[in-house]
């Protein structure tokens, strides 16, 4: 199922692009009530041509991470042409983070990762990461700098939705390098047009998730990547949904699938 109800009628949509439609349907206009429209449920209602097949032998799991897991920085890189020429950070590595390592290392490229939570920095060294920083210290940025020759990084996109790091993403980006945003955030950052943008050449752009267009790629990811059932650390039913709250608040996990037929059972990794 694509996230998002666009209408399918606009510009954006009609090219493909319908994560950003100018319209959006009126959910209530289009199914007739409220209700419908939450994920932790056994439905939902959608358009149908938002349904789309499941390659053969994948599982539901596996299949459900072209969401909120891998999807949001798989829109960044295709728009960032992230290649295996490319030295990539990442700044923040909960689920969606997590996502872009393993989507960064399947485009053959070499990933640093700003984290600070020891769960979460093990997890980007599993699935690839080639160096993890510590936010914390006043040093990182000279380290990441000593990581790439002094130039800084080609590529940087920052999940976490802190102003600090995506403050980082900007001064850690070499000359002409490229930075994405991913990570949801209402707050301010500071942005010094000449320096950080004009005199550095650097192009700076949001990205919200990825696109019709893109399914039967990030399909093959899913399908060909040796790390990515990894994303996963725990399944639960959705009757034990509070709990599964509650194991994500604890940070002490990556990707949690709620299983809406199943049996009492739960694991965790």
């Amino acid at each position: 199922v694509m996230p998002q109800y666009p209408c399918g009628t606009c510009d954006l949509c009609v090219a493909g692009d319908y994560i950003y439609c100018e319209h959006n349907v009126d959910f209530e206009a289009f199914t007739g009530g409220k209700e419908g429209r939450a994920t932790y449920a056994q439905f939902m209602l959608k358009p149908d041509w938002l349904l789309l097949p499941i390659p053969d032998g994948l599982s539901y799991d596996l299949a459900s991470l072209a969401l909120c897991a891998l999807g949001p920085s798989f829109g960044a890189f295709d728009a960032m042409q992230v290649s295996a020429f490319d030295t990539v950070l990442v700044t923040g590595a909960g689920p969606v983070g997590l996502g872009a390592v393993v989507n960064a290392k399947y485009r053959g490229a070499r990933v640093l990762v700003l984290e600070s939570i020891p769960y979460r920095v093990e997890r980007a060294k599993e699935l690839g990461a080639d160096a993890v920083l510590d936010p914390r210290d006043p040093d990182a940025l000279s380290q990441l700098r000593s990581l790439t020759a002094g130039r800084g990084v080609d590529k940087a996109i920052d999940c976490s939705g802190v102003p600090a790091a995506q403050r980082f993403c900007i001064d850690s980006a070499r000359r002409r390098g490229q930075v994405t945003f991913v990570g949801e955030c209402q707050d301010p950052l500071a942005i010094r047009v000449s320096p950080d943008m004009i005199r550095k050449g650097l192009t700076l752009r949001g990205s919200w998730h990825y696109n019709l267009r893109l399914y039967p790629h990030i399909m093959q990811v899913i399908q060909r990547s040796p790390v990515v059932a990894r994303l996963i650390s725990h399944t639960f039913p959705l009757d034990e949904v509070q709990r599964a709250l509650e194991v994500s608040a604890s940070h002490e996990c990556a990707k949690i699938i709620l299983h809406p037929w199943d049996d009492r059972q739960h694991s965790g990794t």
